[in-house]
């Protein structure tokens, strides 16, 4: 099992902090950035290696990745995103395929959490399950958030910002353990997600998966702390729990 990080994103309305630096490169914490908090948290649930899906400001996470390998103790792979400011993550997971197939923790590059996420996907393995989504049953949920329906049989129905908060179980943090079996499922599902449309998210390829027939399944988080960094109100959030962590 790996580490997988989607840091390939702008992150425009982060700017001026993303004029020179990919989403995942901000600090949350003095120093430290929400990706240094993710391979922490790899580290601390016993991976050794992570692969990070780099593109916009890429130099920026190249310059580090020594630096990060010795602070972590992990060995770090860049996978190159070659349409990161073009279309959206569908494509952005898709360029990770390959990885998949060794089981992985899939982390949002953008996604302040503690490491009991990772712990609690950990946790919930060992009953066939192929791929679960971390979920957040407790927060408050509006229109931007990443929705789930979530059947306790069946798994995940539905995922999708487009629906009425009323209806969903949950949100999705951005945190998924994939386990190998599903790598080809969940490319092929990928691949026709991004060809009809390149500005579709990875999670519409969970919904692509789940419209046939695969089950994705879901752990619930708890009561815990985390955000979703896309603006400076996020930020300033982040900022707030990561300094708890």
């Amino acid at each position: 099992m790996i580490g997988l990080v989607l840091a390939a994103g702008a992150g425009r309305r982060l700017r001026p902090y993303t004029d020179t630096l990919p989403k995942a490169l901000v600090p949350v914490d003095g120093e430290t950035t929400v990706l240094d908090l993710t391979l922490g948290n790899f580290a601390e649930v016993g991976l050794t290696e992570v692969a990070i899906v780099v593109g916009y400001r890429k130099e920026a996470v190249y310059e580090r990745k020594e630096a990060l390998e010795q602070k972590y103790g992990l060995k770090l792979t860049l996978i190159d995103n070659d349409k990161a400011e073009e279309w959206n993550n569908a494509y952005s997971l898709w360029c990770a395929r390959d990885a998949i197939k060794h089981t992985v923790i899939l982390a949002n590059g953008d996604t302040v959490h503690p490491v009991s996420v990772e712990k609690t996907l950990l946790a919930a393995r060992g009953n066939g399950q192929k791929i679960i989504l971390a979920l957040d049953t407790v927060k408050q949920l509006a229109d931007e958030e990443m929705k789930v329906v979530a059947d306790p049989a069946k798994g995940v129905q539905k995922i999708t910002k487009l629906m009425d908060p009323a209806e969903a179980t949950g949100e999705y943090i951005g945190v998924t353990l994939i386990e190998g079996e599903a790598a080809a499922d969940l490319a092929d599902a990928l691949k026709t997600t991004f060809e009809r449309d390149p500005d579709l998210y990875y999670e519409d390829g969970y919904q692509e998966l789940v419209n046939r027939g695969f089950k994705v399944d879901v752990a619930p988080i708890g009561d815990i702390k985390w955000v979703e960094i896309d603006n400076h109100d996020d930020l300033a959030k982040g900022r707030d729990i990561a300094c708890q962590y």
